[in-house]
């Protein structure tokens, strides 16, 4: 049974450095051992957890010429100490990190018409801004292995799969699909998707399913329409390229065609009707901390999604 000499009176002195002392008297079984670990005196230790025993009203060290032990309350107090030390020492860590100048070599991916739309942009700016850290961008269309590949950040495009990874969600884009002004007055005309299911497709064949699409309507109509492809590309830019040119229509992300479209070199297609949103996802190999270089970038690449978002709906 745990016996209190009188009542305890934590108050606004309570000084919680002296948990530190006390634990580490537990923690090594001896005043003159802390004292060493924590470079001061035997008579400050002692000093220290004494006061601690007056604030609590609780002995918590039974003390011999030979050893010292914790009592049964010194034993639940040391167990709360080394949670609160433990958890102490994390946000010390973690503040650290988040103020810790970035340096060394960040290692990303991103898909190639996303990274040349937003990545090198904020990688220029970064490298500006942190000269001693270095950049090493590999871009592919092909999901890459985080681990072999040894990324800090791998950044993804649409609808995240399971994964062992940790990952935070920086955007959204739209699929749109657009054509080109040479195909016609009736793509500007189309209300509906049956109106263009016979228009001449390009299909992406980075996609699952380039050919099959589903839109909602304002109402919360649905339609699903399977496309008549006059192309098959394995690139997005070169879709891109192909829709431009008048071969036909095609879905791309509003972040590659919402300059055209206000230009007028490209026409979105019954705009009244919507494709799925997809996400834009900053992964990461699991660890419990993540490096300035990392945590910065991603905040840079965050409100560079934030700005373009804003500047399309503005």
């Amino acid at each position: 049974m745990i016996k209190i000499k009188r009542k305890a009176t934590i108050n606004a002195k309570f000084n919680l450095n002296r948990l530190v002392y006390f634990a580490a008297v537990v923690n090594t079984g001896s005043f003159t051992r802390a004292a060493e670990n924590l470079g001061v005196t035997k008579a400050v230790v002692s000093q220290q957890v004494a006061r601690l025993e007056e604030d609590t009203g609780v002995t918590l060290l039974i003390r011999t010429t030979r050893y010292v032990h914790p009592t049964e309350a010194g034993k639940h107090l040391h167990a709360r100490c080394m949670t609160i030390l433990g958890e102490t020492e994390n946000a010390f860590d973690e503040l650290a990190q988040a103020v810790e100048e970035p340096t060394g070599l960040l290692r990303l991916s991103a898909p190639y018409d996303y990274a040349s739309a937003m990545v090198m942009k904020v990688a220029t700016d970064f490298c500006n801004r942190y000269p001693n850290c270095k950049i090493e961008l590999k871009v592919s269309d092909q999901k890459l292995d985080i681990y072999n590949e040894k990324l800090d950040i791998d950044i993804r495009l649409g609808w995240l799969a399971d994964s062992t990874s940790q990952a935070r969600k920086i955007g959204t884009f739209r699929q749109l699909i657009v054509g080109s002004p040479k195909l016609g007055e009736r793509i500007r005309t189309a209300c509906n998707p049956d109106e263009i299911v016979d228009f001449p497709f390009i299909a992406n064949l980075i996609l699952n399913d380039p050919l099959y699409w589903h839109f909602s309507g304002k109402s919360g109509e649905l339609a699903s329409l399977e496309m008549n492809a006059v192309m098959f590309i394995d690139s997005t830019s070169m879709v891109l390229s192909a829709v431009r040119e008048g071969a036909g229509l095609s879905v791309l992300p509003d972040f590659m065609v919402n300059d055209d479209i206000k230009s007028g070199k490209l026409v979105q297609v019954i705009p009244d009707w919507q494709l799925p949103s997809g996400g834009i996802y900053t992964v990461y190999p699991s660890a419990k901390f993540r490096p300035s270089k990392v945590s910065i970038f991603t905040q840079m690449l965050y409100e560079a999604e934030q700005n373009r978002i804003n500047k399309f709906r503005g």
